[in-house]
C-alpha cells in the first residue's frame, strides 16, 4: 500500500467520507433481498456499511487492520451482518461465491499484472445473474475490459463510463 491509509484510519473516523454515489444509487435500484457481496479494499467500511445497512450479507476485505477493526465494530454497534478480512487483495481468496462484488476505487493501487489477475480471481466468484461494479481509474477500464472479455464466464457490461464499469454474469 503506497498510501499508508492504516495510519489515516487509525486517527481519522470515517475517514474517506459517504458511500460512493454510483453504488448508492446501483442499490436504490437494486431489488434482490439478502445478497452476499464482497466489498474489496473496504476500508473502514464507507460502502459495505450502507450496502449491509440495506440487509445484505457483507464481507470487506483490506490490507488495514485498523480499517477493518472500524468496520466491524460499528457493524457490531448496529447489528450488521459485516465480516472483515484484513488480507492484501492480491493474494486473497475469496471463499465461496458472491452476488455482488463492489471494488471502489482499489484496483488501481496495484501495479498493471497484479490488477489483472485479482480482477480474474474476483470474476471467479461471481454467482450467475451477479454483479461486479468497478469504480476505478479511466485509464485501467481498457484493461480490466479485456480481462472480461477472455473470461471463461459470460458478462454483459451493463454500465461503462468514465473510471465506472458494471457487469453482469449472463
Amino acid at each position: 500500500m503506497a498510501y499508508n491509509y492504516d495510519a489515516l484510519y487509525a486517527t481519522t473516523p470515517n475517514a474517506l467520507g459517504a458511500p460512493t454515489k454510483v453504488f448508492v444509487d446501483f442499490f436504490d435500484t437494486y431489488d434482490q433481498p439478502n445478497a452476499r457481496v464482497l466489498d474489496v479494499g473496504s476500508g473502514q467500511g464507507r460502502d459495505a456499511l450502507f450496502i449491509a445497512r440495506r440487509g445484505h450479507t457483507v464481507v470487506g476485505v483490506d490490507l488495514s487492520p485498523s480499517g477493518v477493526q472500524d468496520m466491524i465494530d460499528t457493524a457490531a454497534t448496529e447489528g450488521l451482518s459485516v465480516e472483515g478480512i484484513v488480507a492484501d487483495i492480491a493474494s486473497f481468496s475469496p471463499e465461496g461465491v458472491f452476488d455482488i462484488i463492489v471494488i471502489d476505487r482499489t484496483l488501481h493501487m496495484l501495479d498493471k499484472e497484479p490488477r489483472l489477475a485479482t480482477l480474474i480471481g474476483l470474476l471467479d466468484c461471481v454467482a450467475i445473474d451477479g454483479w461486479v461494479l468497478i469504480e476505478d481509474e479511466r485509464a485501467n477500464i481498457a484493461g480490466l475490459k479485456t480481462i472480461i472479455q477472455n473470461h471463461k464466464a459470460q458478462w454483459k457490461i451493463v454500465k461503462e463510463t468514465r473510471g465506472t464499469f458494471f457487469l453482469r454474469r449472463i
